[in-house]
C-alpha cells in the first residue's frame, strides 16, 4: 500500500525535525550549525537557508553539524555532508529517509562512520505549512547517517528505537 500525501507542492521540501528527536541528538552531538534551514524552522543558532545556498559554501562551525535536508534531491546533500565532515573537521549528523533502494543511500554508505537507522515506528515530522505534526507519521521509516572525521573504523549499522530517541529528550 503506497501512503499518498497531501501537502501541497510548495511545501514538500518543508517539513521540520520533531523537536524531541533534535533535542537527543543535540545532547549526544553539540550541534552547532543547523545547514538546511530557515528563519522560522532554524534548530540551531547558526543556520544556512536556501538564500545561503548551503549546497554551493563551506559550512564553518565551531561545532557538530546537524542537516535535515530537502528530500526531493538528497544525493547532493550526501556529498556535501561528506565533504564539508572532512573539511571542517567536524561530526555531520544527517537526518534522511531509510530507502536502502536509493543511489544517495549507497553512496553514503561509502563515506559514512556510521548509519543509524530509527526502528519501532515512523517519526512525525512537523508541517511547515500548520505547525503541526503530520497525521499518519512519515510515509517512511528514518535513518541517521554520521559522519565523523576522526574516526578509523567505521562504527557500521547500529539502531535506535523511536521510542528511546524521543523518551531521552524528557528524561
Amino acid at each position: 500500500m503506497t501512503l499518498k500525501s497531501h501537502t501541497r507542492p510548495e511545501h514538500k521540501d518543508t517539513w521540520r525535525t520533531p523537536p524531541e528527536v533534535f533535542q537527543t541528538l543535540d545532547a549526544e552531538f553539540g550541534f552547532y550549525l543547523d545547514a538546511a534551514a530557515d528563519h522560522d524552522n532554524t534548530l540551531c543558532r547558526l543556520y544556512l537557508t536556501q538564500e545561503d545556498d548551503a549546497l554551493a559554501c563551506d559550512w564553518s562551525s565551531n561545532g557538530a553539524i546537524f542537516c535535515n535536508p530537502p528530500y526531493s534531491n538528497i544525493r547532493p546533500w550526501v556529498d556535501k555532508d561528506a565533504e564539508q565532515s572532512r573539511k571542517q573537521h567536524k561530526t555531520v549528523v544527517m537526518l534522511l529517509p531509510a530507502d536502502t533502494s536509493t543511489g544517495w543511500f549507497a553512496q553514503a554508505q561509502k563515506t559514512v562512520d556510521e548509519v543509524r537507522f530509527i526502528t519501532e515506528g515512523r517519526l512525525s515530522f512537523i508541517s511547515a505549512e500548520t505547525g503541526k505534526k503530520g497525521k499518519a507519521g512519515n510515509s517512511k521509516g528514518s535513518v541517521l547517517f554520521i559522519w565523523r572525521p576522526w574516526r578509523i573504523t567505521p562504527k557500521g549499522m547500529t539502531v535506535v528505537s523511536k521510542h528511546a530517541l524521543i523518551n531521552r529528550a524528557w528524561g
